[in-house]
């Protein structure tokens, strides 16, 4: 229990009475010493609520300027409404190749818009803008800048560079948006193989990235799926292996002054395509616009993939396929002796070797395809007879479109004759009357390097084993491996010889067709593919060339053992140690004479 203080002091007041002193003087005084501790304590509470209101004040001020600072450093940003569904999803997954090396991936830019009710001097604006870009036309901004509408779009990416310059305008009714775009960083390196890109919805505030062509259409889902997050989507090339091989394949087209050209480079035992290349390039960050006038070809494109969109009669590349079939079916062997005696008359066909050469009258199989001989390859051919082979084409993928994941792909389909005759059966035997892509050619020839199972290439990096039908037996296989050894070691394609590493092969050699009718003489598709070590193959390759000639001599050299085997053998030398395959190194030579030395 607490004792109050009274307000007077009442036994001082009574002294004072007896003492005769005036109490009135002891009650002002006790009056004076109360309204100061009132007053001391009524100002300490002041002090403090001061303080307290002070503090508040230079918070509120802070938050303002560093607000302000904030809105000074970032770009303005156009109201979204927050309807449901109304988000731009701009999530895009990196593309790696198969050692997670980056070749495709997403930077932020700005988009350039303008706001002309707001805009000061939209002809001033228009000019600088036009002198900043040098596809605007001037007069026809302006007149887009005053013809009243509220919003219009300039340019849908910038530089860093332009956007200063744009900023340097100082315009309000000019406006910048973020966004995201495709980077590219290896420039045209696997261009046919990435593609490129193109914006879907777009918002000044977001833009939706979408593929255009290649793996970026075709694994379009896959790679803006939002349950996949930021996964990468990898590839099966090797961006080493890529360079390499698309650094010889334009040195080979400007020496040897082609239209154009192709190369593949595939796992034979996983289907991993590990290189693919195609020339003229291009470059997916500044994707080309496509050819669309009425006397254009396609592949007068750069954006023209010859590796899986050229369909062409690739020659005697196909004659390894009837070699094999027949060997499968037990009808030849190896040292079975054919007719190879030419020329061979068919009904009012003539068929014939290369410069009228007669290889005849008899060579065995291996030297049919050894030789080339178109002769012997069509005996063995009526041998197998039509429906036969069409069934072995066709297990070899020869009748569907190309099986890869490129936009580009399904509609890469075989031309096949509508009728199959026995004169379509000799002639499709050597690669002539039906047309099929270089990747349809190099699967095929997996087939023979995979010990007889055709498995179907792909552009993604294949975890474990890959599966896949058996088409001939392994001893078909082998034997055909060997043959097209002997291509390279007595035949056609000896400049493919590779010191250490035992290419295996076959040339072709096709006249162009005239869109009137008939072939070109002077105009060829060359191709080479094979694959390597023959003894046991890891690596199928194939390079085809559009119109080459080697100048080199005093005479013009057109056939594809002179154009492209130099090249594929070129590639092989450079991208084996790439790849960790090992020369095999050469048993020494064992004389009758050994010197010795005591």
């Amino acid at each position: 229990m607490s004792l109050r203080k009274p307000l007077r002091p009442l036994a001082r007041v009574l002294q004072a009475r007896e003492e005769g002193e005036n109490p009135d003087l002891i009650e002002r005084e006790n009056l004076a010493a109360r309204h100061a501790a009132m007053h001391e304590k009524t100002q300490g509470r002041a002090s403090a609520r001061l303080g307290l209101l002070g503090l508040a004040f230079a918070c509120a001020y802070l938050t303002i300027g560093v607000r302000m600072g904030h809105l000074a450093a970032s770009q303005p940003q156009e109201p979204v409404a927050s309807a449901p569904g109304a988000e731009i999803v701009a999530q895009r997954a990196d593309i790696t190749d198969r050692n997670g090396r980056l070749l495709a991936t997403n930077m932020t830019t700005y988009s350039l818009y303008a706001h002309p009710r707001d805009m000061v001097d939209p002809a001033g604006s228009a000019r600088k803008l036009a002198a900043i870009f040098p596809e605007i036309d001037p007069v026809a901004l302006e007149r887009r800048l005053t013809d009243g509408r509220r919003f219009m779009w300039v340019r849908k990416v910038l530089s860093p560079e332009q956007m200063q310059r744009v900023h340097e305008i100082g315009d309000p009714g000019l406006l910048f948006g973020p966004r995201e775009m495709r980077l590219y960083p290896n420039g045209t390196l696997a261009a046919h193989i990435l593609g490129g890109y193109s914006f879907g919805a777009e918002g000044v505030h977001s833009a939706e990235v979408i593929g255009t062509a290649g793996v970026e259409k075709a694994m379009d889902a896959r790679l803006r799926d939002p349950a996949r997050g930021t996964e990468p989507l990898a590839l099966s090339i090797d961006l080493s292996v890529q360079a390499t091989v698309e650094e010889v394949l334009g040195a080979a087209i400007t020496m040897l002054d082609a239209k154009g050209g192709a190369a593949i480079l595939m796992d034979a035992r996983s289907g991993e395509v590990v290189a693919m290349a195609s020339a003229p390039t291009f470059d997916p960050n500044n994707r080309p616009v496509p050819l669309l006038g009425k006397d254009d070809e396609p592949s007068d494109s750069p954006l023209f993939n010859r590796a899986v969109q050229g369909v062409y009669e690739l020659g005697s590349t196909f004659k390894i396929f009837a070699a094999a079939q027949g060997m499968e079916l037990g009808l030849v062997g190896p040292e079975t002796m054919v007719d190879a005696n030419a020329p061979m008359r068919w009904g009012k066909h003539r068929i014939g070797e290369f410069e009228g050469k007669n290889y005849g009258p008899l060579l065995s199989v291996t030297q049919v395809i050894a030789k080339s001989s178109n002769v012997g390859t069509a005996h063995i051919a009526l041998m197998i007879g039509p429906l036969r082979q069409q069934a072995f084409l066709k297990s070899l993928g020869f009748f569907e479109p190309t099986p890869l994941e490129l936009i580009e792909a399904p509609g890469a389909k075989p031309l096949l004759p509508r009728n199959w005759s026995e004169i379509v059966t000799i002639t499709a035997s050597y690669g002539h009357g039906m047309s099929a892509s270089p990747m349809h050619l190099v699967a095929a020839y997996g087939a023979i390097a995979n010990g007889g199972i055709y498995v179907k290439p792909t552009l993604l990096r294949r975890e474990g084993p890959a599966s896949g039908v058996r088409v001939m037996s392994e001893r078909v296989a082998a034997d055909a491996r060997m043959m097209l050894r002997k291509v390279v070691t007595e035949g056609t394609a000896s400049l493919a010889e590779v010191p250490g590493y035992e290419v295996a092969g076959k040339t072709g050699t096709a006249d162009k067709p005239k869109k009137s009718g008939g072939y070109y003489k002077d105009k060829v598709i060359n191709t080479f593919a094979g694959m390597f070590p023959a003894s046991d193959p890891r690596y199928v390759i194939l390079v085809t060339l559009d119109e080459p000639v080697d100048s080199s001599g005093p005479t013009p050299k057109r056939t594809a053992g002179w154009t492209s085997v130099p090249v594929a053998a070129e590639i092989v030398r450079r991208v084996a140690p790439l790849l960790g395959v090992r020369p095999l190194l050469e048993e020494p030579v064992v004389t009758a004479l050994t010197a010795a030395r005591n």
